[in-house]
């Protein structure tokens, strides 16, 4: 199966505003009754225009598809009070490091046509934000969750050359 192929099987468009949703992890979680066990699901869901914008939701429910529902609509809530990623080109201007727990997510700059090199998690952030050409490593905690909001983490540090001289008041 081509890469492309994946992508767009593992994506959903939702409601035609050009938002795609990404899921990321469905976690099924049992509770003893005095009847046997009851299940419950837990979905994280990553939300992106491919414009530079992205958020996560997270959704708990008795089923799956209203557990995916709740998460991608807390990720599209979520999504208009983010600030848009700024990027440089097809890739991100600089290296940065996300952090969240014991994750780590190093996320570097490559060259056209490189590609997404990233695992499952931290692909699908970058993937549904618009980035094409990155390299990514990830030290510590390998938590597909933890691994989400880390690599949002390190993306809202992004700064372009005239953020950093507005904020420094210096021109570089």
């Amino acid at each position: 199966m081509a890469k492309d192929q994946r992508d767009r099987k593992d994506s959903r468009d939702s409601h035609n505003d050009g938002l795609e949703e990404r899921i990321i992890k469905i976690r099924r979680c049992a509770s003893v009754v005095k009847g046997g066990r009851r299940f419950s699901f837990n979905a994280m869901v990553v939300v992106g225009d491919r414009q530079g914008r992205v958020a996560w939701g997270y959704g708990k429910a008795n089923e799956v598809p209203p557990a995916v529902e709740k998460a991608a609509k807390e990720a599209e809530k979520s999504l208009k009070q983010m600030t848009k990623i700024s990027m440089k080109g097809e890739t991100i201007p600089h290296r940065v490091v996300g952090k969240f727990g014991a994750s780590k997510v190093i996320l570097v700059p490559a060259g056209p046509g490189t590609g997404v090199k990233a695992g499952p998690g931290v692909r699908d952030v970058l993937v549904a934000a618009g980035i094409h050409n990155i390299l990514t490593k990830v030290h510590g905690s390998t938590n597909a969750i933890n691994l989400v909001k880390a690599t949002i983490d390190g993306l809202s540090q992004l700064r372009t050359r005239q953020q950093v001289e507005q904020l420094r008041g210096v021109s570089l």
